[in-house]
């Protein structure tokens, strides 16, 4: 057997231990869960304005208001709530399909869903940063599938806990609500599928976004000057949420949405930044900091290799979703066959929410199926949760973990940091998983997410409709 690029990891498990505080989990939501906690992670997240681009601090972000017992049911937790975000983005992605198709079909779309399912169970929606608005700050949560940026607002009828000062419009001279008949009315109305007023009496324009696990933010879409790192945007409109709650918004102020639509923060600055923007997520356990840039100078970029780029899907009912064609995977330099490689099975979308990647069935059987041939010297282990390819490395000093690479069109390879392959379950590597897991069925959506994201840096070409990718080891640059 041809073992490809291997990576020797004698450093790399006790380097894991170590920066996970002794429990033994490689890159998982960690920290206390307490206030205390957030407080340290989330204020004063730094930004500034360097060459032609805008640089945010990222910090990977976990909270709970009531901290984990133990280690399990944080565990517990992250994996059912990324199983939770991976359903709705199924769903989404089907009402897409359904709203673009015809009036009809977006009108019993949206008589299935009221109100309108527009994101997923955010306690994944794991990296944060810090933006201005209004005069004030507020710390968001990243998501690169949501249409729309929203913050809680005063008068809070009802709104989750947050670190950050609620956000007071009547301290805003330059805020005001977006009326019904506007033009940024019409493109939430397009962006969700259902109508945002309700006839005369109702003359702002309102949202509703649901989410799976019960969890919402309701209020009215309003406008008002955003600030990044000193670059003003005035008139920028998003969600000034009334009636907010669910524990996996997690302290924060909101979301900043980053998806492909009239109303994301991309669009919403494309005379700014170029319709581009970039990040890269640092190891969750390692206390550092990630990078959020915004423009296409990428002088400012510390990647390690040079940008290779992917073209994106082209597809009019694809909503917010960053979509590329999975070409091939290779474990270990062995590339592996799938019929899913080579027909609609192979399209996946890039997203910073979901943790673990997960791959419709054809290609997932084929990739377990390499990783159990390559790790066979290693007594398997039962599975957990999502991930069912498990092995018993108790008492090893050494692992030797194969290389994995994702292929996209144009044979673009792009090869996963050594962190992001295995998942140490047991602080004594009793269970250690491969990090990823299979789709129900052949006709979902292929994700690729965070864990197999870390120490890259992504590029999101929206002008060019292109995904970038470079090795880099993250940080506040």
């Amino acid at each position: 057997m041809a073992w490809g690029a291997w990576c020797t990891a004698a450093a790399l498990l006790v380097l894991l231990l170590a920066a996970a505080g002794g429990d033994g989990v490689h890159c998982l939501e960690h920290g206390s869960g307490s206030r205390r906690a957030l407080r340290q992670r989330t204020h004063r997240l730094r930004s500034r304005a360097v060459g032609g681009a805008t640089v945010l601090e990222l910090r990977h972000h976990s909270f709970s208001p009531v901290p984990s017992k133990t280690r399990e049911e944080e565990l517990d937790g992250i994996l059912s709530s990324d199983a939770a975000r991976v359903s709705s983005l199924q769903r989404r992605i089907e009402n897409y399909r359904l709203i673009r198709s015809s009036p009809e079909a977006a009108a019993a779309a949206s008589m299935a869903q009221v109100p309108v399912t527009s994101g997923a169970k955010l306690r994944t929606l794991n990296y944060v940063a810090t933006i201005g608005l209004g005069g004030g700050e507020a710390t968001v949560i990243v998501d690169t599938a949501s249409e729309l940026t929203w913050v809680q607002c005063k008068p809070c009828a009802s709104c989750h806990y947050q670190e950050d000062p609620l956000f007071d419009p009547t301290s805003s001279p330059s805020y005001a609500a977006v009326p019904c008949n506007s033009s940024s009315c019409d493109a939430l109305q397009v962006a969700t599928g259902m109508s945002a007023c309700g006839g005369a009496d109702q003359p702002q324009c309102s949202y509703t976004l649901s989410y799976r696990d019960g969890s919402y933010s309701h209020g009215v879409l309003a406008h008002d000057k955003l600030s990044l790192a000193g670059e003003a945007v005035d008139g920028f409109v998003f969600g000034c949420g009334t009636s907010n709650q669910g524990a996996p918004f997690g302290g924060t102020s909101g979301l900043m949405g980053l998806g492909r639509s009239q109303l994301s923060l991309v669009s919403q600055t494309m005379d700014q930044f170029g319709g581009v923007f970039s990040y890269c997520l640092p190891l969750k356990d390692s206390g550092s900091s990630g990078s959020l840039v915004l423009g296409d100078d990428s002088s400012v970029y510390r990647n390690s290799t040079p940008i290779v780029y992917a073209s994106m899907v082209s597809d009019p009912a694809q909503g917010p979703f960053y979509f590329l064609n999975l070409t091939g995977i290779t474990v270990g330099g062995e590339p592996v066959e799938s019929s899913g490689f080579s027909s609609s099975a192979g399209k996946v979308i890039i997203d910073s929410g979901t943790v673990i990647t997960s791959l419709v069935p054809s290609i997932y059987d084929a990739v377990r199926a390499e990783f159990m041939d390559q790790l066979a010297e290693y007594p398997p282990a039962p599975g957990y949760q999502i991930l069912d390819t498990c092995f018993n490395m108790t008492g090893l000093s050494e692992v030797q973990v194969p290389s994995l690479k994702l292929v996209f069109d144009g044979g673009v390879e792009v090869e996963v940091d050594s962190s992001g392959v295995l998942f140490f379950v047991t602080s004594d590597s009793s269970q250690v998983c491969l990090a990823m897991a299979a789709l129900k069925s052949e006709y979902d959506t292929s994700i690729i997410g965070n864990y197999q994201q870390k120490n890259l840096r992504v590029i999101f070409d929206t002008s060019g409709s292109q995904v970038g990718f470079a090795q880099e080891t993250c940080d506040y640059i």
